[in-house]
């Protein structure tokens, strides 16, 4: 069963590790990465349908590397994750094309759900 391809981008390994196992669970292949120069590169070998992106990581932050994957794929979807309310950041990354924001800590089952809803209008476009 494959449901799409989703990067997860956080420098916390748990986060990655948990969002790995929900949405291998969900039926997703799966990539992660740590900082944004492995992101970028693995957004360019395997061109996820989705990248769940923690917006606050050591050296090129979120806005940063959402910048730099909308130039590598314009319809690129991005979810950005926050634990700050840094509502300038939020509505920075919503410009440059995130489609929405999940705040940290966040209920997993909704953002299972989330994800589902974007992924499910992806496949739809490509029908």
């Amino acid at each position: 069963m494959d449901n799409g391809k989703i990067l997860i981008v956080d420098d916390q390994f748990g986060i990655r590790l948990l969002l790995n196992e929900v949405f291998k669970k969900e039926g997703y292949q799966t990539y992660q990465a740590e900082n944004g120069q492995i992101a970028l590169k693995l957004a360019g070998m395997h061109s996820p349908d989705l990248v769940v992106l923690d917006i606050k990581i050591p050296g090129m932050d979120g806005i940063e590397i959402l910048k730099r994957m909308k130039e590598i794929d314009p319809s690129i979807r991005v979810i950005i994750m926050t634990a700050y309310g840094d509502l300038k950041m939020i509505h920075k990354a919503k410009e440059l094309g995130a489609l929405t924001h999940i705040a940290k800590p966040f209920d997993i089952e909704e953002l299972a759900k989330t994800v589902k809803e974007i992924l499910s209008d992806k496949i739809l476009e490509k029908m």
